[in-house]
């Protein structure tokens, strides 16, 4: 049985919490498509809206937050 979360947090214990999430199955979210070659850079700036708005809906504090990009990373050789 689940746990519910009024039971799993405890703000005199913790009071920050590093909330992360992704896009996957290259659903683009931000930046541009290789593929088609689309553009969806204009939607980093609704992420941060909506990030911003449903912190007041919800009377939290965001403290820090990041609307990242995708990287290649490549093995450096030595």
């Amino acid at each position: 049985m689940a746990t519910a979360r009024k039971r799993q947090v405890s703000l005199t214990d913790t009071k920050y919490y590093h909330c992360i999430s992704r896009c996957v199955r290259r659903a683009y979210l931000c930046g541009e498509d290789k593929v088609t070659g689309q553009s969806y850079e204009h939607r980093r700036g609704w992420v941060e809206d909506k990030l911003l708005e449903l912190a007041k809906v919800f009377c939290i504090d965001v403290c820090a937050y990041a609307v990242m990009r995708k990287l290649k990373l490549t093995p450096i050789q030595n």
